[in-house]
C-alpha cells in the first residue's frame, strides 16, 4: 500500500514539473502571406512555364492560354476601327475633287440660266410698260426667272457644303462611331494580353491547380503560392496571458528543427474568429476566456529565408 502511494506521487510530481515546464512555453507556426493567381478570361492551359517550388519574380509568365475566341473578335475590331477612321475623314474633308467639280461646272451653267433669266425679265418689264406684251408672258417669263434664281441659289450652297465638309452633328456623330470602334479594340487587346497568366509579386510557386489542356474558367485559382520575405511566426495566447505582451514590443522566437533564436517585434494582436484558426497546440484556457493570435515579425528579414513554413516554433515566457 505504501508502495504504491509512493509511485502515485513521484508520478503526479513529475506530470507537474512537466505542466510547469509546458506552461511556461508556448508554441506557434511559421508562416507566409498566401497569394493566388486567377485568371480573367477562360480558356485552356497552352502551356506551363514553371512547376511547384520554383521562386518567380514580379512579372514573369507562369502560364499561357488558348483563346481562339479573342483572336476573331481582334479581326473584327479592327475592321471596324478602318471603317470607323474613314468614315469620319470623309465627314471632315467633305465632297471628293471630282464632286466638287462636278458642282462648279452645274453652278456655271445654271448661273449662266440665271443671268439669261434677269436680262430677259428687264427686257420684258419695259415692254409691258408700252403694252406690247400681255401680263400673261410677263409673269410666265417671271416665274422661270425665279425658278433660275432658287436654281443657282441651291447648288451655290450645295457647292459651300461640300467644300466645308459634313455638318458639325454628322462629324460629331462619325467622331463618336470611331472612338467606339477604337475602345472596341482596345478591350480586345486586353482580354489578348490576359492570355498570358503573370506573377502579381515575388513568390514561391507552392500547388498548380490545373494541368495542359483543361480549361481555366473567370476566377479560378491557377496557382497557389506564397510571397517572398513575408514571413511571420504566429501564436494562440488566452485572455490572462495577454497582459505579457504589447504590440511592438522586441520578443526572440525559438526554431527548435534547427536550433535557432530569432528576434522579433510583435506587429499585432487580435481575437481568434474561430476555433479552427488555433496555431498553438493545445493552448491552456478557460472555456469562458476568448482566444488571441500574435502576429510576431522578424526583425532581420534575412535570418528566416532558410525556414519552413508550417513547422513549430516555441516562444518562453
Amino acid at each position: 500500500m505504501k508502495k504504491a502511494i509512493i509511485s502515485t506521487t513521484i508520478i503526479f510530481l513529475f506530470v507537474a514539473c512537466q505542466k510547469t515546464e509546458k506552461g511556461n512555453l508556448i508554441q506557434g507556426k511559421i508562416e507566409k502571406e498566401q497569394i493566388a493567381v486567377v485568371s480573367k478570361i477562360p480558356g485552356k492551359i497552352l502551356k506551363i512555364w514553371v512547376k511547384e517550388g520554383d521562386l518567380v519574380q514580379k512579372g514573369d509568365t507562369l502560364a499561357v492560354l488558348d483563346i481562339p475566341e479573342v483572336d476573331a473578335k481582334k479581326s473584327q475590331a479592327e475592321g471596324a476601327v478602318v471603317s470607323a477612321k474613314a468614315q469620319y475623314k470623309m465627314a471632315v474633308k467633305g465632297a471628293t475633287e471630282n464632286q466638287i467639280k462636278q458642282l462648279e461646272a452645274k453652278r456655271t451653267g445654271l448661273k449662266e440660266q440665271y443671268e439669261f433669266a434677269q436680262k430677259s425679265i428687264r427686257r420684258l418689264t419695259n415692254m409691258l410698260k408700252d403694252s406690247l406684251i400681255s401680263q400673261q408672258t410677263y409673269d410666265e417669263t417671271f416665274a422661270k426667272y425665279q425658278g433660275a434664281q432658287a436654281q443657282y441659289n441651291a447648288v451655290v450652297a450645295e457647292l459651300d457644303d461640300a467644300k466645308k465638309g459634313a455638318r458639325i452633328e454628322q462629324q460629331t456623330m462619325a467622331l463618336g462611331q470611331q472612338d467606339r470602334a477604337l475602345g472596341a479594340l482596345q478591350e480586345v487587346e486586353t482580354a489578348d494580353k490576359e492570355r498570358y497568366i503573370i506573377a502579381p509579386q515575388n513568390m514561391s510557386i507552392e500547388t498548380i491547380t490545373l494541368n495542359l489542356g483543361e480549361l481555366a474558367l473567370p476566377g479560378y485559382t491557377l496557382f497557389n503560392g506564397y510571397i517572398d520575405n513575408s514571413i511571420y511566426f504566429r501564436f494562440t495566447i488566452p485572455e490572462n496571458q495577454l497582459g505579457e505582451f504589447k504590440k511592438g514590443q522586441e520578443i526572440t522566437v525559438h526554431v527548435p528543427y534547427k536550433n535557432e533564436n530569432i528576434k522579433g517585434r510583435i506587429s499585432t494582436i487580435k481575437q481568434l474568429g474561430a476555433y479552427g484558426n488555433i496555431a498553438t497546440a493545445y493552448p491552456d484556457y478557460e472555456m469562458q476566456e476568448s482566444l488571441f493570435e500574435i502576429k510576431i515579425t522578424p526583425v532581420n528579414i534575412e535570418q528566416t529565408k532558410d525556414l519552413i513554413t508550417k513547422t513549430t516554433v516555441t516562444l518562453s515566457l
